[in-house]
């Protein structure tokens, strides 16, 4: 990989190197003191500060600040990427036409620019997802429960498609929803129209719910007891299945690490900008 790479540039030797590397198409990292225009959908203004810009071959430009991992700002891919300087100040301007948005980044002082002729075409092998969980069910059903049957996978119904629809060893009716990790009351009530749905297909002959997933909040397992839904703690990648009358619901993790604990907080990421709405 050949990286170019400039320390405390002009605007002038930042505007030359710019100008080549988004002719050429390479990535670009650019570190300085900023500010943010935004301009389309919606309007926004970011005042002064040390940020990171990352502008993409594709088009794609994010604008970082040293808190959280998502950008302040951004544009997705397909904008055009292009750098002047104005009123003593570099430029970085991002636009595209559909829909018509602009974003302009105006740097007053420079620490680092660089340019890096990246070669990646490798496709992400993603791990632990809903698909590995369906396929570890698919593979071995009495995972679910002994005589658990499979019949079809993104079955229809009326409240959507259902992950895994099949039959019990007394050939009742069989909604299994799929959580790739612990989950809250959401899950449940999801799983609940499921079962509805169906319920309506199968009148009177005691269609069951059952949540798989690593494991799931106090909340969600409160609300899977008042609807008569089960659940099933089994991890995408490993472990064996303990079921919900097996579980521990007082926070002690089982075996494979599925636990009914206090409810989950999530990320507590949020971007403020106008821009990110997109």
């Amino acid at each position: 990989m050949s990286v170019t790479t400039l320390h405390r540039p002009t605007h002038r030797d930042a505007l030359g190197l710019l100008e080549t590397a988004f002719g050429d198409g390479r990535l670009v990292t650019v570190f300085g003191r900023c500010t943010v225009e935004y301009d389309g959908r919606a309007s926004s203004s970011l005042g002064p500060g040390d940020r990171l810009v990352v502008c993409k071959p594709d088009g794609t430009i994010l604008v970082h600040t040293d808190e959280k991992r998502k950008p302040v700002n951004w544009q997705p891919p397909g904008c055009t990427h292009r750098a002047s300087v104005r009123d003593g100040r570099l430029r970085i301007r991002s636009e595209r036409s559909t829909p018509d948005e602009r974003l302009d980044v105006d740097f007053e002082r420079l620490e680092q620019v660089s340019a890096y002729e990246v070669n990646d075409r490798s496709d992400l092998t993603l791990t632990g997802s809903e698909e590995d969980l369906r396929q570890r069910i698919l593979d071995d059903p009495a995972l679910v429960e002994p005589g658990f049957a499979p019949v079809a996978t993104e079955r229809e119904t009326t409240a959507g498609p259902v992950d895994v629809f099949g039959a019990d060893s007394e050939d009742r009716p069989v909604v299994v929803e799929l959580k790739r990790r612990r989950v809250g009351p959401s899950a449940a009530s999801q799983l609940g129209r499921y079962v509805d749905a169906l319920v309506e297909e199968f009148p009177d002959e005691g269609v069951r719910g059952i949540l798989v997933a690593p494991s799931v909040t106090e909340r969600a397992a409160s609300l899977l007891d008042e609807r008569g839904l089960e659940f099933v703690a089994l991890d995408p990648t490993g472990g064996e299945s303990v079921r919900s009358s097996e579980h521990n619901s007082g926070g002690e993790g089982s075996g494979n690490g599925g636990s009914v604990g206090g409810e989950g907080s999530g990320d507590g990421s949020s971007v403020g900008d106008v821009a990110d709405s997109r």
